[in-house]
């Protein structure tokens, strides 16, 4: 891994022009792409203490008692097209360090990261056969849920995609961790630093087009005022920020993934206005000149949203952020935990008290205090809740050995009397001398 680590910085932007080319993101998006991918090689290089045991010396007279993690054998990971390097990083070097073999399902969208690093860990002297990619789309996933030789498969998708991959698979027997959809809300508390708030929501709900899982796709804005002030200015900064395609300098917004994914963005956007919502800027529509087939959605700004209306329900999956306004933080805790899903939330405050408040309250697993995207560094685990999670242990940290692991315990008994009829040994160890 310590070799790997060196490969794919040394072919970072190889990587990272692979993305863009596929998947649409900006190239200054596609580095953090690989480099979010890169530190969990480097958690892998070091997760040895992870992997350790237990020992109990002297349980009963000449019997210890110890386990050892044991790796599961044949394991496998299907991956979403929104990071094509990241999510196989979050897999394979974890897994593969841990003793396994793995089969590898990269997004049919955007295989080639997945391939390159697949290469590149050849090359850092990964023994063939230890890591194989495979690609299609339904019936390769069915596959591999129904195989009676993968002992664990890890998923990151959509909430469909996730609740059949966890069904099928534990039907089969299987160890899942199935990280599915998000809607996360960024909490406005009227005493928040107000530039670097703006700053934080305009970057954490636009950036990467929105197509990512942690992406701030719900502001909620507490007390009288809040939202007045704050969303002419996330308005006015949205603006700025070019929409083209992602090898392109100065471009801060990528194409979302297809036509059927823009369409869709675009439909619900439309509904909003139907149901009462009210569109402040509006990125339906835009174009982009040289490239007139692109799935171009600009950033999307919708205030008077409120729990029930469809771009608050749905996971929207793009540059759109819906604007809610409440009273006070606990009539915001309670939206937070009325709705289904429980990946990653934040609050923005200068309070000290509300924020410890908040993360006491708030049922979701990753919370942010003045921080938008609270994913963790790889040492910790990703740990969506509710509705964004089925499975019991998650990605990364302590969890992710041992998911890709378990646990075999020990009870040896080696007493005198075993030792008795080899020479010189007899008596070894007595603690009462001529009893045995």
């Amino acid at each position: 891994m310590l070799r790997l680590q060196a490969l794919i910085r040394e072919h970072t932007e190889e990587l990272a022009a692979s993305v863009t080319r596929e998947q649409g993101k900006t190239l200054d998006d596609a580095r953090g792409d690989v480099f979010r991918g890169l530190e969990v090689v480097e958690y892998a290089s070091g997760m040895a203490p992870d992997l350790m045991g237990e020992h109990l010396e002297g349980v009963s007279a000449g019997i210890d008692t110890y386990s050892v993690r044991q790796p599961l054998g044949v394991v496998a990971g299907i991956c979403p097209f929104n990071f094509p390097a990241m999510i196989p990083l979050w897999m394979f070097p974890i897994a593969c360090t841990a003793g396994n073999t793995m089969i590898l399902k990269p997004s049919e969208r955007d295989p080639g990261a997945a391939v390159r690093l697949a290469e590149l860990a050849q090359e850092a002297g990964l023994p063939k056969g230890v890591l194989n990619l495979v690609h299609g789309s339904h019936d390769c996933v069915n596959a591999i849920l129904d195989s009676a030789t993968i002992s664990a498969v890890a998923f990151v998708g959509s909430d469909a995609g996730g609740r059949h991959v966890y069904q099928r698979g534990c039907a089969s027997g299987k160890r899942v961790a199935s990280n599915m959809g998000a809607k996360n809300h960024a909490v406005v508390m009227p005493d928040a630093p107000f530039d670097s708030t703006v700053n934080a929501l305009v970057g954490a709900a636009f950036g990467a087009a929105g197509q990512r899982c942690m992406a701030v796709s719900v502001a909620v804005f507490v007390g009288k005022g809040t939202a007045q002030r704050y969303v002419p200015e996330i308005v006015a900064k949205a603006r700025t920020l070019r929409v083209g395609a992602g090898k392109d300098a100065g471009v801060a917004i990528g194409p979302v993934i297809s036509p059927a994914a823009k369409a869709r963005i675009e439909g619900i956007v439309g509904r909003a206005e139907g149901q009462g919502a009210r569109v402040d800027l509006d990125g339906r529509g835009i174009r982009v000149e040289g490239y007139p087939k692109g799935n171009w959605v600009g950033p999307t700004v919708i205030s008077g949203v409120k729990p029930g209306m469809e771009c608050y329900e749905e996971e929207v999956f793009g540059p759109v952020l819906s604007c809610v306004e409440v009273d006070t933080l606990e009539e915001a805790i309670a939206i937070i935990n009325g709705n289904e899903h429980g990946n990653g939330t934040a609050v923005f405050t200068s309070s000290g008290v509300a924020a410890r408040k908040f993360q006491n309250e708030v049922d979701v697993g990753m919370v942010g205090i003045n921080v938008p995207i609270p994913v963790p560094l790889p040492y910790f685990s990703f740990t969506g809740w509710r509705g964004s999670f089925q499975g019991d242990l998650q990605m990364m940290g302590k969890m992710s050995a041992q998911f890709y692991t378990r646990t075999k315990t020990v009870t040896a008994a080696w007493k005198e009397h075993h030792d008795a009829h080899i020479p010189g040994l007899a008596g070894v160890g007595a603690s009462t001398p001529g009893k045995h």
